[in-house]
């Protein structure tokens, strides 16, 4: 076997935050035939992502299942809840906490903007502020896990500061921390959460997940902005019979059905427990390697790190793929080449973060 063939076939490690790495029973169960979108077997399939996808929400809301990415799910709450002229507070501390601003600014909203610096985090004495100089605000966006900057929002305090303050809904971004970070929906009092396909469950892009509360259901009713296939009325409407308004992604419902059979078999807590376990043991090595962690407020879904001086990024990639088949995550935006982002959720052997910090080790040397 040659060089090139070596290097094709050999072993990838996966640490970015999406895609992820996929189990093989996923793979499997997606490598399946084809199979109708309407008909019992595929409403049965369904029935038991709907109730796992409840349970990973831990939540007792329906869980709706579209057809997108994250992006997509996000829309979709932007525009089924909120008319135009309508104020919201949202979040910005990292790239898509700034989506998050520009995205309902389009849609005609009145977006109060929350600037923090990457790798910083709201305080609760910010949210308080703002919602005692905006008391008409209708929401407060949040994202629990900022992607760009492996940056952890205490969404659990801060709903209870919003609830206690205001009226607003509370609207999670959890598409890079459901499955790999404790999120409990209903006991936290949460009125709105997204996620994706693509991070901690274990699927490849193409899904994305919308739960809402029944305070959130109710305000659907006023909004005034228009929708169509990201109308959540329509897929609420079928929900309950275990179907979908437009054609699925039916082979990644197949894959998503065995990874939350997965989820459920572990336990959603042992589950966050490992994504903690992980986590810190990266950070740990991080730093016995005298790296400095960028984040002040480090998530159990993404390490981010600076890069020492003196180390080119793209040279460093380069060799963590090329030598040890190592992928770790570029920096965004203005960080692309100041830091690096090493991820915990998806399928991984214990083992293999052992792996990735002896290829890091190696390249800094």
């Amino acid at each position: 076997m040659n060089m090139k063939e070596q290097v094709k076939n050999r072993k990838i490690y996966l640490f970015t935050p999406g895609p992820t790495p996929i189990p093989p029973q996923v793979l499997e169960r997606m490598n399946q035939p084809i199979i109708h979108h309407r008909s019992d077997e595929f409403r049965e399939i369904m029935g038991r992502v709907n109730s796992n996808l409840q349970y990973l929400f831990q939540t007792k809301q329906p869980v709706l299942t579209l057809s997108s990415s994250g992006t997509g799910a996000m829309e979709s709450t932007f525009v089924n809840l909120f008319s135009p002229g309508e104020k919201i507070i949202a979040v910005n501390n990292g790239k898509f906490g700034e989506r998050w601003v520009k995205m309902p600014q389009e849609f005609g909203l009145n977006v109060v903007e929350l600037k923090y610096n990457w790798g910083d985090a709201p305080s609760i004495g910010d949210i308080q502020t703002a919602l005692k100089q905006k008391p008409d605000v209708r929401a407060v966006y949040l994202v629990h896990c900022e992607t760009s900057s492996g940056t952890y929002t205490d969404i659990k305090s801060i709903a209870e500061v919003i609830h206690r303050e205001s009226d607003a809904l509370v609207c999670v971004d959890g598409v890079c921390s459901v499955g790999g970070m404790e999120l409990r929906f209903d006991e936290w009092k949460l009125d709105v959460c997204v996620t994706s396909s693509q991070k901690g469950l274990m699927i490849p892009p193409g899904l994305a997940f919308v739960t809402m509360s029944e305070r959130a259901i109710e305000r659907m009713k006023d909004s005034k902005l228009p929708k169509y296939y990201f109308d959540l009325g329509k897929s609420l409407d079928v929900y309950k019979t275990n179907d979908t308004p437009w054609t699925p992604a039916i082979s990644l419902v197949q894959g998503l059905d065995a990874a939350l059979e997965m989820i459920k078999e572990e336990g959603i807590e042992s589950r966050w427990k490992t994504h903690n376990e992980n986590a810190e043991f990266v950070r740990s090595q991080v730093k016995l390697l005298g790296l400095k962690l960028f984040s002040s407020f480090p998530s159990d879904a993404v390490t981010t790190v600076e890069f020492p001086q003196g180390v080119e990024s793209k040279k460093f990639h380069q060799i963590l793929r090329d030598d040890y088949g190592i992928y770790f995550a570029k920096g965004q935006s203005q960080y692309m080449e100041k830091i690096f982002r090493i991820a915990h959720i998806g399928f991984h052997e214990k083992n293999e973060f052992q792996i990735a910090m002896h290829g890091l080790e190696k390249v800094l040397i």
